[in-house]
């Protein structure tokens, strides 16, 4: 069905429908243009431009066309239309007759494109979000399983200083949450709906935009109908994120390739993740890092040419926009699949921890180490330097490592150089030096490990089931605590006490209901605890606890909170968290405020616990 065809008197030749048409590619937006389609009948009952019987008609044969497209998603490519909105109304009228003509009131393709775009950007990245956190914890579970090993640390190549395994990992989990974060924010302004805009100039019929925006589960409605229509600046910044993040993971797979390498040789391939040479037997190639560094130039390539396309374009809508989608849709998918090959193969890496460290005590690496050691003697740094740099030219002269040098050889460079120095150019003495924050000591990589780990769950939190409360939650979330006060695992509230403090809860959501709550309550010296937690009955074991004790844990970092604290009879799944089991006697606060009213006061069953965040 043509969707314009009155201003012609001839049928467009195949040359140019082959061209021009897009279903090829745009069929995957048919579950989300049906979306918008539904919103907008609503929209147009509550404009009375339809009655309630041709919406419910209509809603019916939409419902009708999703099952149909939910069963086979590929269904639109048997058509010759034009693109996925002339399938959608074709099939509805197929479906419910002529009433679905009047589904294009006061629309355009213009801005139900634009908001199918959204839409389905808005699914993906919640799937490539799962699929970062998923990346960020194999790094963390491999950060964790080599917490001890040395490794080389490089620049220019070069052996510089020796650094923990575990340090080298956690960069890489910097880098990544980064991508995480930018991501989310990037989803935060994808989330904005056009529909309504019309073609550029608003529709001609005045629909409740905001309302629309609600019904399709977005943040709000775009501001201007030419922007909304012509921009595709969330496009071209969703795969700006994708290709900083595929940058991020063509490093770690280039340090890879370098580190499992014979010249090398610290790492090892496991079998599961490697490929042959079809001549060579002996060799063991890292295909897969090698295919990561390669689709990053073509995920880049996608941003690349999406800036060049909208660089040149007047408001508000032309048909090069339509080149909008086919770099888009390859780069998020590439992106995901690296993601998730990453997340695969770090598990088949394994550490030759001898290996490594003996790479680490090569190279003069402990050179800064004896810099540090004269300066700790008095000698200004710039002295040391020099002074360092001179015993490692005796070493490479005499072929022995610093340390292999004599007192008398070192003493005759500078006579403050006594026999503490050997303990001092020591692996892990140098290291455990390097603790200021961020530094490789082992003592607060441990610690970086424990935050990480932390912030790691608080994202999963943010980005799956929980969020921050509403006042349209009350009535659930006092459902849930009046259920467990009655199991006596809380005290009861009141709904309008709920009420006041609501900005204290978050509830975990599955498919929009509410179905767990936690409350972060701050005292007022600063201290804060986790309480009212609770899930609906037959969810505990899924996770949603953790998420709701992460998240609040990430509002107190917010609020620079220091101290969390918790009482509970369940020790073991916050000690899980990080939490620690403490003397609730020394919280002066929370004794004061609800022990001495607590009718178990004296014959108290729950567990102190407390978190320095």
């Amino acid at each position: 069905m043509s969707m314009w065809g009155g201003r012609f008197e001839q049928a467009t030749a195949g040359e140019f429908r082959a061209f021009n048409d897009s279903l090829k590619f745009d069929y995957v937006l048919a579950p989300f243009d049906i979306a918008a389609s539904k919103a907008w009948v609503d929209a147009l009952a509550r404009e009375a431009m339809i009655n309630a019987e041709e919406q419910a008609t209509l809603q019916a044969g939409l419902d009708t066309l999703l099952a149909r497209v939910e069963a086979n998603p590929k269904a639109p490519l048997s058509s010759s239309e034009e693109d996925i909105h002339s399938w959608v109304e074709t099939e509805l009228q197929e479906i419910v007759g002529k009433v679905a003509r009047k589904l294009h009131t006061g629309r355009s393709r213009n801005d139900l494109v634009a908001t199918d775009l959204r839409l389905w950007a808005l699914t993906q990245t919640h799937v490539i979000g799962e699929h970062l956190l998923a990346a960020m914890d194999s790094l963390l579970a491999f950060a964790e399983q080599y917490e001890h090993a040395v490794m080389p640390g490089y620049t220019h190549l070069q052996r510089a200083q020796p650094v923990l395994v575990s340090h080298w990992a956690l960069a890489y989990v910097e880098m990544l949450e980064r991508d995480l974060e930018r991501l989310t924010q990037a989803r935060e302004r994808t989330a904005q709906a056009p529909l309504g805009c019309g073609a550029l100039a608003g529709s001609g019929v005045a629909v409740d935009r905001h309302q629309i925006a609600q019904d399709l589960g977005l943040n709000g409605a775009c501001r201007n109908s030419l922007d909304a229509v012509s921009d595709r600046d969330f496009v071209i910044e969703l795969l700006s994120v994708a290709s900083l993040s595929m940058v991020h993971l063509s490093r770690l797979s280039e340090d890879l390739v370098f580190y499992c390498s014979g010249e090398a040789g610290f790492f090892l391939l496991g079998d599961a993740i490697s490929s042959g040479s079809s001549l060579m037997p002996q060799k063991k190639n890292p295909d897969v890092f090698e295919l990561i560094r390669g689709k990053t130039g073509r995920v880049a390539g996608h941003l690349q040419a999406m800036l060049m396309t909208v660089k040149g374009l007047p408001l508000a809508y032309n048909k090069d926009m339509q080149e909008d989608k086919e770099g888009f849709f390859d780069g998020l998918a590439q992106w995901q699949q690296c993601l998730s090959i990453i997340a695969y193969a770090l598990p088949h890496l394994r550490v030759d921890t001898q290996a490594a460290q003996a790479a680490a005590e090569l190279g003069y690496s402990n050179a800064t180490d004896l810099a540090d050691y004269l300066v700790g003697k008095g000698v200004p740094f710039r002295d040391a330097h020099e002074l360092s740099g001179k015993l490692v030219l005796a070493a490479l002269r005499k072929g022995v490592p610093l340390e292999g040098l004599s007192l008398n050889d070192m003493r005759e460079v500078h006579d403050a150089i006594a026999e503490d120095v050997y303990a001092a150019l020591a692996l892990d003495a140098g290291m455990s030096r390097r603790a200021a924050l961020g530094g490789t000591a082992p003592a607060k990589v441990h610690s970086a490990l424990r935050r990480a780990r932390q912030r790691a769950q608080a994202h999963a939190a943010a980005l799956t089931h929980v969020r921050q409360a509403k006042l349209t939650d009350v009535p659930k979330i006092a459902d849930l605590i009046r259920y467990w006060a009655g199991k006596g695992e809380h005290l009861p509230r009141q709904e309008q006490d709920i009420m006041q403090a609501i900005h204290q809860f978050a509830v975990a959501e599955i498919d929009g209901e509410v179905v767990g709550c936690g409350a972060l309550y701050v005292y007022g010296t600063g201290l804060a605890e986790i309480r009212s937690l609770g899930l609906q009955p037959g969810l505990q074991g899924k996770g949603m606890g953790a998420e709701l004790v992460n998240f609040l844990l990430d509002q107190a970092r917010n609020l620079g909170i220091a101290r969390v604290i918790a009482l509970t009879r369940a020790p073991a799944f916050f000690a899980k968290l990080g939490f620690a089991v403490a003397d609730k006697s020394r919280w002066p606060e929370k004794v004061m405020k609800d022990c001495e009213f607590c009718p178990r006061k004296h014959a108290c069953d729950e567990t102190g616990l407390e978190i320095r965040l």
